[in-house]
């Protein structure tokens, strides 16, 4: 399993060029060996998020002082206020910093590129299609997943919408109901009716197929691509 890189790597223990190149090569190491697995998910949201930090710190410089940790400098016990200090005043240390920054930036944008490659490469052997009539509500029902096997593998999904002054955003949560195998009966047809059998709840549901000939990690990589597939797929039928 590879280990998590903490979001405050860039200012935990030692302030040290070869130490943190040290400590960025090894986690990367491992992600790369992931993505060689077809492995992706946390490793690829993990890295934009690193990468997006880094890109924002170098930007504003006052970001990077105010990731430093502070101590007591003084306590106003009368007005019940503390006065805090920055640990960092050393403009060498912020140097040796820049010189880390300037140096992973570009590691992480790398990493960030091979898996887009793997990314990439899932997303075109997937196809979706919807099984059955699409209701008016097609944000709730069942997604239908075919792993390169004989097996389904249903999830009942819940697309959200997010309402900004400028954007609307899509959220989808999904939630694993069971498997089918494959069989002359167990048709998609079959499944959703069986389906809709057992959940009284969902007597009309949109209902998706995603199917890959190609087998990939169900948790790690399949599922996540797939729901974005499915929220694309029913943005685009608005």
């Amino acid at each position: 399993m590879v280990g998590t890189l903490s979001k405050n790597w860039l200012t935990e223990k030692h302030i040290d060029f070869e130490y943190k190149k040290y400590v960025l090569l090894a986690y990367l190491k491992e992600v790369n060996e992931r993505f060689g697995e077809n492995c992706l998910y946390p490793f690829m949201s993990e890295l934009v998020g690193h990468y997006r930090q880094l890109v924002a710190i170098k930007e504003n410089k006052q970001t990077l002082r105010d990731s430093f940790p502070q101590r007591v400098q003084r306590i106003d016990t009368e007005h019940l206020l503390i006065t805090y200090e920055k640990i960092i005043q050393d403009d060498g240390l912020m140097a040796e910093l820049e010189s880390i920054i300037d140096y992973s930036i570009p590691q992480f944008k790398m990493q960030l590129s091979e898996g887009k490659k793997v990314y990439d490469f899932v997303e075109e052997n997937l196809c979706i299609y919807p099984i059955g009539v699409i209701p008016l509500y097609p944000e709730q029902g069942y997604l239908f997943i075919k792993n390169g096997s004989s097996e389904t593998s249903v999830f009942e999904f819940q697309i959200t919408i997010f309402q900004q002054p400028d954007e609307k955003y899509r959220g989808i949560h999904t939630t694993y109901i069971k498997s089918y195998s494959k069989s002359f009966i167990h048709t998609y047809e079959y499944i959703k009716i069986d389906l809709v059998r057992e959940n009284k709840k969902l007597p009309n549901p949109a209902t998706y197929a995603v199917e890959s000939d190609l087998s990939f990690p169900m948790e790690q990589t399949l599922l996540p691509i797939a729901k974005r597939a499915l929220v694309k797929r029913v943005s685009e039928g608005e």
